[in-house]
């Protein structure tokens, strides 16, 4: 009787302790406490509520954390809040790593930056013109950007899409976007490539030789690259992007395991880490700062701003060396001053979110004595758009209707007429509107991606004045070319 008196009581106990079990289990190691910074959290205040996501923020002063913070949520179904101990996805800020992987393999003598692509390659065309592994860090390679292209040919990157296929998308494209060298474009196929290089290289994917390489070494035990669908991932923060309605919607996309561009997860702990390199230079020593400061020089002898996966510059008189990163509705931001050894690290888990000026405001907090004052720039007269050059009538442009096919992207485009201007459509994308510019030019202000916000259409005819072909402008891919079958 007694034994059947105390099973109530310790099931209850027990029911009442699952809350707290729960959240024991759910929640990183806690983070650093440190007294509260009223004007840093101020910039991050609109997120730093119940049902929002926001950014995890690290702020490092000689090497050395001076103010660590989570403002939102990591996962919102499950309430548990954003961290400097969650694994957040850091988008482009990827590229840093991958460049400082390809920087290793070369001061080991294992590849020279100045090779041909092709050597590495050999599925990809002879563009008459060697695309040189520089190239591919700097960005002035003229190889047309993978997500772009993805894009363009109606795939989606929520599709499984193998590394096979994306190489046979690359190696389709029968132009670069400008000869190797001679102008800057951002190309996410670039740095995909430079992983696969590595891979091609040593044996071992981007993912191995990095963690051998570099994250072990500095104790970068939460990083890793994302190169496998339903890869575990502990701590991984959910992405959202707001839905429109006031609230938030997910983002992430589970199948989506391109790395080398992206596809790194890390923590404001880790990224710490990789921070304090610059100055200790624990992995690759001076010889791998020396190449990773090194900034790209065109062919006509500009010097650009980009490294090897970071910008170099200034901000407000002091030098900086940045990266930004966003996909998936994650977004990173890494700023340094190296001359001030003093870093501003971000990861946040909500598209609309800016880290890149939200990380410079918290520089002006903290390095304001030293900053010189602002620059105000003028700010343009702003002007309506310009009136076409060029209204087609009805007839002209039903002229232009038809089915047009890219063998480069294996997709085709079906063209309508419409009363202001032509319709465009293709497999998984929402039709597109298309204004008259110029003669046989079409612009549409809304793009298929967001690293291609518009894109532009240019006819051709033939000798008795048919439309036959047009060729496509999108941003980080240009002139492709479309055909009626």
């Amino acid at each position: 009787m007694a034994l059947r008196s105390l099973a109530p009581a310790a099931g209850l106990r027990r029911l009442l302790l699952l809350p707290t079990l729960l959240a024991a289990w759910a929640a990183p190691v806690a983070a650093q406490q440190f007294p509260p910074n009223p004007g840093v959290d101020s910039l991050f205040a609109r997120w730093a509520r119940p049902g929002s996501p926001g950014c995890a923020l690290g702020v490092i002063q000689d090497g050395k954390f001076v103010y660590q913070k989570g403002y939102g949520f990591a996962n919102l179904d499950y309430d548990i809040p954003n961290s400097p101990r969650m694994v957040y996805y850091i988008g482009s800020d990827a590229k840093q790593f991958t460049a400082a992987a390809v920087a290793l393999l070369s001061l080991q003598g294992r590849i020279g930056l100045d090779d041909d692509i092709r050597t590495y390659f050999p599925e990809l065309p002879d563009y008459g013109t060697p695309v040189t592994v520089r190239e591919l860090v700097y960005h002035t390679s003229g190889v047309r950007d993978m997500y772009v292209l993805m894009s363009l040919a109606g795939l989606r990157l929520e599709d499984v899409f193998p590394d096979s296929a994306a190489l046979r998308l690359l190696a389709r494209q029968r132009e670069l976007n400008f000869t190797p060298g001679t102008e800057w474009n951002y190309s996410n196929s670039g740095y995909w490539l430079l992983g696969k290089l590595v891979q091609r290289v040593t044996g071992e994917s981007l993912r191995v030789y990095a963690d051998s390489a570099i994250f072990r070494p500095l104790g970068m035990t939460h990083t890793q690259y994302y190169d496998h669908p339903g890869q575990i991932m502990k701590d991984r923060a959910m992405s959202y992007e707001p839905d429109g309605k006031g609230g938030f919607r997910i983002s992430y996309l589970q199948n989506f395991d391109k790395i080398g561009a992206g596809g790194l997860y890390s923590t404001i702990d880790d990224l710490q880490k990789w921070d304090e390199n610059y100055s200790t230079h624990r992995v690759g020593g001076e010889g791998l700062q020396r190449i990773i400061h090194t900034r790209a020089v065109l062919a006509n002898g500009d010097t650009l701003a980009y490294a090897f996966g970071n910008e170099e510059g200034q901000y407000r008189g002091l030098r900086t060396t940045e990266h930004g990163g966003a996909m998936m509705g994650y977004k990173a931001h890494i700023l340094r001053f190296p001359d001030e050894r003093f870093s501003v690290i971000e990861t946040c888990n909500l598209g609309s979110i800016d880290p890149g000026k939200l990380a410079h405001q918290v520089a002006d907090l903290y390095l304001g004595a030293k900053l010189q004052p602002r620059q105000v720039a003028a700010r343009p007269e702003r002007k309506g758009s310009p009136a076409p050059d060029w209204k087609p009538g009805a007839a002209e442009l039903t002229a232009f209707a038809g089915d047009y096919y890219s063998d480069e992207l294996d997709v085709t485009y079906h063209v309508r007429a419409a009363a202001d201007g032509l319709r465009v459509s293709w497999r998984n994308t929402p039709e597109l509107r298309l204004s008259p510019t110029t003669r046989d030019g079409f612009t549409s202000v809304r793009g298929v991606e967001q690293v291609a916000p518009g894109m532009a259409l240019h006819f051709q005819r033939d000798a008795a004045g048919r439309p036959v072909a047009f060729t496509v402008e999108a941003g980080r891919v240009q002139h492709i070319r479309f055909a009626r079958p």
